[in-house]
């Protein structure tokens, strides 16, 4: 499909014409498993899955206040950044959890799946910070990481979705990697 259509069929779906919400998903979901399991990829915290990011992402990308979709691939970058909002609410989630857990009562296979899954929740959230402290200061820098590191897109895809020139998101891209690898450090 061309962005054009699936900017005809957005546009459809916005004017509610009916058929075009069943359309629009049937065309994007097979996307949207990409991107979830690209956010999902060595996920140690537990219950989320693949299937219920993409429900708990639809939600809020459909929502009014998401009617603003411009074109398919600025569809799959607020995608991707709503799934980067769930995944890590959800692991801010299971570290408030773990800080009302009784530790004595809890088995040592247990207590090790908890670690793991904590370790990797404390990892996501420093990550979610450090992008958020990166868009402060260059939050083109921060677009394309979302693009890049999150939704898994290539160059070609990122400097389509956020308009700029393949050579831009390659620049952006470097000096964004140096940014979080320096500021990961601290």
């Amino acid at each position: 499909m061309t962005s054009g259509e699936f900017t005809r069929i957005l546009a459809g779906f916005r004017e509610g014409q009916a058929g075009s919400e069943a359309l629009l998903i049937d065309l994007v979901y097979q996307d949207l498993r990409r991107i979830a399991r690209k956010h999902l990829s060595g996920d140690r915290l537990g219950t989320l899955n693949t299937t219920s990011l993409i429900n708990e992402s639809y939600l809020r990308l459909v929502s009014p206040a998401a009617r603003h979709v411009e074109s398919r691939n600025h569809f799959f970058y607020l995608a991707s950044r709503v799934m980067r909002q769930v995944v890590c609410d959800y692991a801010r989630a299971r570290i408030r959890e773990s800080q009302h857990l009784d530790r004595s009562a809890e088995s040592d296979a247990a207590l090790q799946a908890l670690d793991g899954a904590l370790v990797e929740a404390h990892y996501l959230t420093r990550v979610d910070e450090a992008l958020e402290d990166l868009a402060k200061e260059n939050e083109r820098q921060a677009r394309v990481v979302e693009c890049r590191f999150f939704a898994g897109l290539t160059e070609g895809e990122t400097a389509i979705a956020l308009d700029m020139s393949l050579r831009t998101v390659q620049r952006e891209w470097d000096r964004a990697r140096e940014w979080l690898e320096q500021h990961m450090k601290t």
